[in-house]
């Protein structure tokens, strides 16, 4: 991505931002522009400097992304302290990543390990994503969720482990920056219980109904003997 679309991206994230020149102040810019030439390093077989490129980047901004992985544009990682991205990531377009999140791989599996990231994703803070899953165009993943399990397109997940909580296609969560307004996954469950009790109490109801008719019946076929 171009310094200036970086710029752009920037500006369009964080509405606390006034000016372009306040762009050089946020780690996000600057974690993109190391990437940038750590990437092309690697993509060379220039392993040595790439890294060292990626942890002079990690020391500087406090974003760690590994040079082998594959970002789209429009990534904007914000506050960015603690952010992990692995070396088989791959982010899709227009990607909001805020702090603490890890893109990362589970045990020592070789090739793919790292998840893939669609379009228009929003991954909330301390979010855990972890394994070459995929993270569908548009989904959002709530704060401090652990996701180990592919994400549907348009999918809310929240939650340790992370699961669906809502279908949303009317916005894009990258844009809304929406970490908020997020089904609570508790209650969800507890109205789910309270439907199910009240099923069973109205079958029970049922059930004694039924044995009262053939209790009244069976009285009347003793009397009428």
């Amino acid at each position: 991505m171009g310094l200036r679309k970086q710029i752009e991206t920037v500006k369009k994230k964080d509405p606390a931002i006034k000016s372009s020149l306040e762009v050089i102040l946020y780690p996000s810019f600057w974690a993109m522009v190391f990437h940038g030439g750590a990437h092309r390093l690697y993509k060379h077989k220039h392993y040595f400097l790439a890294r060292l490129i990626s942890q002079m980047s990690r020391g500087f901004t406090g974003i760690e992304i590994h040079p082998g992985a594959t970002l789209g544009e429009g990534v904007f990682i914000d506050h960015g302290m603690a952010v992990v991205i692995g070396e088989t990531c791959e982010i899709g377009d227009n990607v909001t990543i805020y702090q603490g999140v890890t893109l990362g791989g589970t045990g020592k599996d070789v090739g793919k390990r790292h998840p893939t990231v669609g379009s228009n994703v929003l991954i909330g803070a301390g979010a855990r994503v972890l394994g070459p899953i995929n993270i569908g165009d548009n989904s959002k993943i709530g704060a401090g969720s652990v996701v180990l399990d592919d994400v549907p397109p348009y999918a809310t997940v929240v939650g340790v482990p992370a699961r669906v909580v809502r279908m949303n296609y009317d916005n894009c969560p990258s844009d809304t920056l929406d970490q908020l307004h997020i089904p609570d996954i508790v209650e969800q469950q507890i109205e789910e219980m309270h439907s199910k009790i009240h099923e069973l109490e109205v079958m029970l109801e049922s059930e004694r109904s039924k044995n009262k008719d053939k209790d009244k019946k069976k009285h009347k076929h003793k009397d009428k003997n």
